[in-house]
């Protein structure tokens, strides 16, 4: 065979198979995920924000996003990792967002700044930035800029309902001025959305204290003694009927000992009564995470949403 730079097309296929090896057959579908590792998206102040950007891969695929290919636009799923709010570690559900990168969705999970250097609402507004960032850079990722959602857990799922209602952004929070960071729906899974209740966080005896995760994120405020602080946290709190609003599908467990399954009962029926579409699954059993909420079930539950808003 001569020896120079075959295209896939040209390459001639290998046909002289051993007697008694096997043959595996192929469509050129078969899914695979891209993994781009800390891809910065922002700098605030001297810190960097990086994205972990997940991409589907299958051979029938146009799209290379090491290559500079393009290909079809792929609906976007940005999901905001949880840390109670204070330093991250992005990487931990990588490998549970790749599951929903192979059902087709370009996959970028959200660092913010943490609550050691930076108050509420900094979490949301680089939330809000990351949106930015990846429909600026739609085509260097293979991005559908009119269908992006926003996900996140616990304290991830406070910040992405957060970033879905923010509306007044735009002056220096914003780092991509007349790039729109709107979403067309938001998945909260287990968010730590309300703080009013005193088991709003069944393990945690610092509740509302200026060292509590809540009380970090406000500044090390004590938010027993400024209930009005607990209020600008909470999010039902700051739901009305005037409320811009995408579509919110909310899971928790029912054992949650972290952030009690009550805050999203609360904040499901608070959308209901205002006229906010919401959906609302209670995991039977199901602590704070763990892999019953990365079941096929659920994930049909969250790629049925997402079509469904799209």
């Amino acid at each position: 065979m001569e020896v120079k730079e075959w295209t896939y097309e040209e390459i001639p296929e290998f046909t002289d198979i051993p007697e008694g090896a096997g043959v595996i057959e192929t469509t050129g579908d078969e899914g695979g995920v891209v993994y781009m590792k800390d891809v910065e998206y922002a700098n605030v102040n001297g810190t960097p924000l990086h994205l972990q950007i997940l991409i589907p891969d299958c051979r029938n695929s146009a799209f290379n996003p090491f290559e500079g290919k393009a290909g079809d636009p792929r609906p976007c799923f940005v999901y905001v990792q949880g840390s109670g709010w204070m330093q991250q570690y992005v990487y931990f559900n990588v490998p549970q967002v790749a599951q929903v990168a192979r059902r087709g969705y370009v996959c970028a999970i959200v660092e913010y700044r943490h609550s050691g250097i930076a108050s509420f609402p900094a979490q949301a507004c680089d939330a809000r930035n990351a949106v930015r960032f990846l429909r600026k850079n739609c085509q260097q990722f293979g991005i559908d800029p009119d269908r992006i959602v926003i996900a996140g857990d616990s304290s991830g799922g406070h910040t992405a309902m957060w970033a879905g209602m923010l509306h007044n952004d735009d002056s220096e929070q914003n780092l991509f001025p007349g790039i729109s960071a709107e979403v067309k729906g938001i998945v909260n899974y287990y968010g730590s959305t309300s703080v009013i209740a005193p088991d709003s966080n069944p393990s945690q005896l610092l509740h509302c204290l200026p060292d509590s995760p809540e009380g970090l994120v406000m500044g090390g405020k004590n938010l027993l003694e400024q209930p009005e602080l607990a209020r600008q946290l909470s999010v039902e709190c700051n739901i009305d009927e005037t409320t811009q609003l995408p579509p919110v599908l909310i899971f928790h467990g029912s054992k949650d000992r972290t952030v009690n399954c009550t805050g999203s009962a609360i904040l499901y029926k608070r959308l209901k009564e205002t006229g906010h579409p919401v959906s609302f699954y209670v995991i039977k059993g199901a602590d704070h995470g763990g892999p019953e909420f990365w079941t096929e079930q659920v994930i049909d539950i969250v790629d049925a949403f997402m079509k469904s808003v799209f």
